[in-house]
């Protein structure tokens, strides 16, 4: 049986090779991202080593919220340097004032603003040789006073920047405006990575970094032979409790690779997302290559179990051949996967971060995981088919080549498929009264359309008769080439409904992700432009950075300003979330937010008085009039006090979560008394761009801050939605090769299995091109089929969880995309027609007497 098995696979190794094809996407995918992800950690951790080598312990400033910078920084002085050399076991101690500085390019353009790391600022501290062995320069010299700094080499090429050149750049602080005078080298794989290097003299990293004559960390190397734990506890018993903290240069170390996992292993999910689609259609392509051999092959495998082969040899026989598709596609997906690892980094360097180099890490488990999916999802996929060809009778398999389904069989189908459709819908349908997409919804959702899917693919086979009648009626009136196509489509609705599964699928998943994007995508924008009155925001880019104090007073000296109004960012901890909470001024708030109010006002903000939104009110289970405990800013719940709820509005992106007084924010925020918004409300709601340049001038055209009117508002949150309509079109694409692929080879087989008909038809008249026009139609016969049904599932599921995005989005309502929902159908249809290609040509080319003679 198992040279029978072999026999098979090479006897049919073009039908199979689709087969193995779309097999093969799905395992390259993983296999790919897994190689990825073990390359990109293992090269972090040998850049990681690199960095730490020479590392021993590490000083640094225990944290205190709220503290100013000359009490946060304090313990670390010049002091505390020769205190820690003079220790036993310290070979040297090196001082550092480091932290981040965003740069403007030459042309004004800011470098990773929108990023939280990779912006290092540092100070050049010399040795008795007049030079920082961690920075050596490569031109010029190095920065002596507060007017000068150095750049790395990699960064001053990426800026535009050369020897003489003013840099422009800010910390939380005013804009700063110095002369580059030096250009240095890091080994540094963060910078050599995309970031971006600033070096400045000891007083000014100081002054920017942390305090005058302070440092915020010192680094010790060990005399050979000196343990880090042993090093680490010596150092901890003379600094000043709770003031200072040692820690070992390998703690240090695991807690970068830490990071580095979860940064890596975040990079695999969308790779293992096209992964489990595409080896979900597969495993249909997969179902329907192994009924049509079997069916072929009744009479083989009657004459088999006629001479003796038992069912379960006949089960084994055909898993065998399954198992062998499963070896070929794992292996040839395997190597994919390799090329998938390579390409991936220059995918994912979306943001100016460029991932390390190294060789691609193959651990043995890759190659298990490979060959057990490979394998697995065709065994698995192929078994069905395979009980199929082991109930078949010997007897009756000699009359026929196939008989049809039995109307007992086709009624079970009926039902089972009527159930799982009513099951699917039920569940969708009981999100009908859902206010918010909990997980819990999002779950009920998710799996009430997955069912819904299956139970229409289950459901195809009794569905393609009524469809494609309909459908006929169009092709009919193309001639008798039409009818043929619509009687053929018909012959065999399993094999046309099984054809058409991966289809099913890829639109349904397409369609449904198409509308909740478009619909999201306009809520977003509604919701940008119904939260807010200001004509413009001036923001920084995150929470731990603000705008200058003096920038406020500027921005509303500039004519045409009416208001400009300041908020304080933060964060606000309440049992164990932590929501966003913005400090606004009650005098104010209200001609620069649009807030709708379902109890109390914003005119009662005030110390210890808060007003929280729709969500956190439901979350928290607060009301107006209510006390909740709580704490603003970083830190932990150690700080909590009573704060009284004194309104609960509608969710509104301006506010965010939780509105609170400025003042009480800002003395908690991460950087005290500091804001990281202006909105400003203009005369008449006036908006140009010489306005615009007025209030980038009023800021000092900080690289740290952004000035958006409210198109650009609406405009970026377009931007943000437009990473999940990129997965969209990449799914589209999975779902649209393997479409094509099960296509090919289901006509493919069926012009093998239609020899004579072909040639009888080429006998009576028929020519080439009718011929070819007649596979062509029913490939976009079994297109359109496979489309309507997805297209139904798919816009169904979406229209039911508008509900659930409601609760999130107030302004979220169902909108499907026409134009892209049309790209879809009538990509769809070319896939049909371009799978129809070759097995047409094929069928065109018979020889009329020679197919009726060799059938």
């Amino acid at each position: 049986m198992l040279r029978t098995a072999l026999r098979n696979v090479l006897a049919h190794k073009a039908r199979l090779l689709m087969t193995v094809l779309a097999v093969c996407l799905g395992v390259g995918f993983i296999s790919g991202s897994l190689v990825f992800a073990d390359s990109t950690t293992a090269a972090h951790r040998a850049a990681m080593s690199r960095s730490y080598a020479d590392i021993a312990v590490s000083v640094t400033p225990q944290y205190r919220p709220g503290a100013p910078a000359g009490e946060q920084y304090g313990a670390l002085d010049d002091t505390l340097v020769h205190k820690l050399s003079t220790l036993p076991g310290v070979a040297s101690a090196r001082p550092a004032a480091n932290g981040s500085v965003t740069l403007s390019a030459k042309d004004g353009t800011p470098m990773r603003a929108d990023s939280m790391s990779g912006k290092f600022g540092v100070s050049y501290l010399p040795g008795p040789d007049g030079k920082d062995s961690r920075y050596p320069l490569t031109a010029g010299r190095a920065p002596r006073n507060g007017g000068e700094l150095a750049l790395d080499r990699g960064t001053a090429a990426a800026a535009g920047y050369a020897l003489g050149d003013t840099v422009t750049l800010a910390t939380d602080r005013p804009v700063l405006k110095l002369r580059l005078v030096g250009l240095v080298t890091t080994t540094d794989s963060r910078v050599n990575a995309g970031g971006t290097l600033a070096v400045f003299d000891k007083a000014t990293a100081q002054r920017l970094f942390a305090a005058p004559g302070h440092y915020n960390q010192i680094d010790l190397t060990a005399v050979p032979g000196t343990g880090q734990p042993q090093l680490a506890d010596q150092v901890s018993a003379v600094l000043p409790p709770d003031r200072a903290e040692a820690t070992t240069g390998t703690a240090q170390a695991d807690q970068q690779s830490v990071f580095i996992n979860a940064t890596t292993h975040s990079y695999e999910r969308l790779p293992l997302l096209f992964a489990a689609v595409s080896l979900f259609i597969g495993s249909f392509l997969v179902i329907n290559t192994f009924t049509m051999l079997v069916a072929r092959r009744r009479r083989e495998i009657a004459l088999l179990r006629a001479i003796g082969a038992t069912r379960r040899q006949v089960v084994r026989s055909v898993l065998a051949e399954a198992a062998l598709v499963g070896l070929a596609a794992s292996v040839l997906g395997f190597l994919l996967g390799l090329g998938v690892a390579t390409v991936l980094p220059s995918v994912l360097d979306t943001s100016g971060d460029r991932l390390p180099g190294g060789p691609l890490v193959i651990r043995p488990t890759t190659i298990l995981a490979a060959l057990a999916v490979g394998v697995g999802v065709t065994v698995l996929s192929a078994w069905l088919p395979t009980r199929r060809a082991a109930r078949i009778a010997p007897i009756e398999a000699m009359r026929t080549a196939e008989q049809p389904a039995s109307a007992t069989v086709s009624r079970i189908r009926g039902l089972i498929g009527l159930a799982l459709i009513i099951l699917g819908t039920g569940l969708l349908f009981s999100l009908s009264d859902a206010t918010s997409a909990t997980d819990d919804n999002l779950q009920t959702a998710m799996f009430g359309a997955g069912i819904l899917v299956v139970g229409l693919i289950v459901l195809a086979p009794l569905l393609a008769g009524p469809v494609i009648r309909l459908l006929g009626r169009l092709t009919a009136r193309i001639g008798i080439v039409g009818e043929l196509a619509r009687e053929n489509t018909l012959r065999a609705p399993r094999r046309t409904a099984a054809t058409a599964a991966t289809l099913v699928i890829s639109t349904a998943l397409v369609s449904g992700l198409a509308v909740i994007d478009q619909s999201a995508r306009q809520a977003l924008d509604a919701q940008a432009a119904a939260g807010l009155s200001a004509d413009y925001v001036i923001s920084t880019r995150n929470t731990t950075t603000a705008i200058d104090a003096g920038a406020v007073g500027r921005v509303a000296d500039v004519p045409g300003v009416r208001t400009a109004s300041a908020v304080a960012d933060s964060t606000l901890s309440a049992g164990p979330t932590i929501k966003s909470i913005s400090g606004a001024d009650p005098k104010t708030v209200d001609d620069v937010m649009k807030l709708s109010f379902r109890s109390g006002s914003a005119k009662d903000l005030g110390p210890g008085r808060i007003a929280v939104s729709d969500s956190f009110a439901r979350d928290h289970r607060v009301t107006t009039g209510e006390q909740i405990q709580a704490s603003i800013g970083p830190g932990t719940g150690d700080r909590d006090k009573p704060y009284t709820v004194v309104g609960v509005y509608q969710d509104n992106p301006t506010a965010q979560d939780v509105l609170g007084y400025r003042t009480e924010v800002q003395q908690h925020s991460y950087l005290r008394d500091s804001v990281q918004r202006i909105l400003v409300r203009t005369t008449d709601g006036a908006v140009s761009a010489d306005l615009e340049k007025q209030l980038r001038a009023a800021v000092s055209n900080s690289p740290l801050l952004k000035v958006q009117n409210r198109a650009q508002l609406v405009q970026e949150q377009a931007g943000v939605a437009g990473d999940l309509m990129t997965m969209v079109f990449g799914l589209l694409a999975i779902g649209v090769l393997i479409s094509a692929l099960g296509m090919v080879n289901t006509l493919a087989m069926s012009v093998s299995e239609r020899t004579r008909e072909i040639g009888v038809l080429r006998a009576i008249g028929m020519d080439r091109s009718g011929i070819r026009r007649m596979i062509l139609l029913e490939a976009v016969c079994v297109a359109a089929f496979g489309t309507l049904l997805g297209l139904a599932g798919g816009l169904f599921g979406a229209w039911k969880v508008s509900g659930l995005a409601n609760g999130a989005i107030p302004q979220y309502s169902f909108s499907p995309p026409w134009p892209t929902l049309a790209l879809v159908v009538l990509l769809s249809l070319a896939v049909g027609a371009a799978a129809a290609a070759l097995p047409a040509r094929r069928a065109a080319a018979l020889s009329p007497l020679r197919a009726v003679a060799d059938a």
